[in-house]
């Protein structure tokens, strides 16, 4: 394993395998990894002969510069979450002015409409800095393979039509939400919570599974209300936003359809620390 800080000298490194027909996996971190990132390693590293891991908090896919600011930065603990795996391990750190070629700037995307739902209406720009920025990673690394979690699943969502718009020849795989026992989905950002709020943030899983529980039963304005009820009279978590989407063009629900496909989204904030999580319905 070994820590790449310049575009150039990672691809140096890589050369060979691209060469040789290797199979490159990537998985994209903004650092401060926790056993969710481990889990895409581990996957990475299985399906693929070598994986590459980013680790980058990226300015331009923050809309508030204090959370840029305060985004969990822990390289030596990221460090030792990797060590544990035996496959050629590359770890790509590059600072942003050699990353962006002294021109930290995002480009601007239409994802087909995408960009603007849920988290694309509460923070601007957001999928611009996410789509450039994985943009020129990808042409960096050339991996065969990129592995993303589905906690950020409209991301996700975006990614996909990232490389067909870029006609970029990368699989992308979506994996498993991993939950702390208590069913807090796991983020980095938890790292900035206290054990009192931790424990409070629960709800929002709790929340999730109601939803799921009665979606056959109740209206999605019925649901609404149920999470608005659980919410208001919170004393830690305040509800930014709850909506019921299709999977697959992640437009809000009005009503409820057999032939579609449903998932359930939250954004909330807890002590200033901003938690996301979602749950397929059906």
């Amino acid at each position: 394993m070994k820590i790449y800080k310049s575009s150039s000298s990672l691809k140096k490194a890589l050369l060979p395998f691209i060469k040789n027909h290797k199979s490159v996996g990537f998985v994209p971190t903004m650092g401060a990894l926790h056993i969710g990132h481990v889990s895409l390693v581990e996957r990475a590293s299985i399906e693929n002969d070598c994986v590459v891991v980013s680790i980058f908090v990226n300015p331009t896919q923050f809309d508030n510069p204090n959370d840029l600011q305060k985004y969990p930065r822990t390289i030596e603990n990221d460090i030792a979450h990797l060590k544990r795996f035996s496959k050629i391990i590359f770890i790509f750190s590059p600072n942003a002015s050699d990353l962006y070629d002294h021109n930290i700037s995002s480009k601007s995307y239409d994802f087909s409409g995408i960009e603007n739902e849920m988290e694309g209406k509460h923070r601007i720009g957001h999928f611009d800095g996410v789509g450039t920025v994985l943009n020129l990673f990808f042409r960096i690394v050339k991996p065969n393979k990129a592995y993303l979690g589905e906690k950020d699943f409209q991301q996700l969502q975006i990614v996909k039509k990232l490389v067909e718009i870029e006609n970029l020849p990368i699989k992308i795989i979506g994996c498993p939400i991993i939950r702390e026992n208590s069913g807090l989905a796991m983020s980095s950002r938890n790292k900035r919570l206290n054990n009192e709020q931790l424990n409070e943030a629960i709800l929002i899983y709790q929340t999730l599974l109601k939803v799921k529980e009665n979606v056959k039963l109740l209206s999605i304005s019925k649901l609404n209300q149920l999470v608005e009820k659980e919410f208001k009279n919170h004393n830690y978590l305040t509800l930014e936003y709850f909506e019921i989407a299709d999977t697959e063009t992640l437009k809000t629900a009005i009503y409820k359809s057999k032939k579609k496909k449903y998932r359930a989204f939250i954004a909330s904030f807890i002590g200033g620390v901003r938690l996301i999580d979602n749950m397929a319905l059906n």
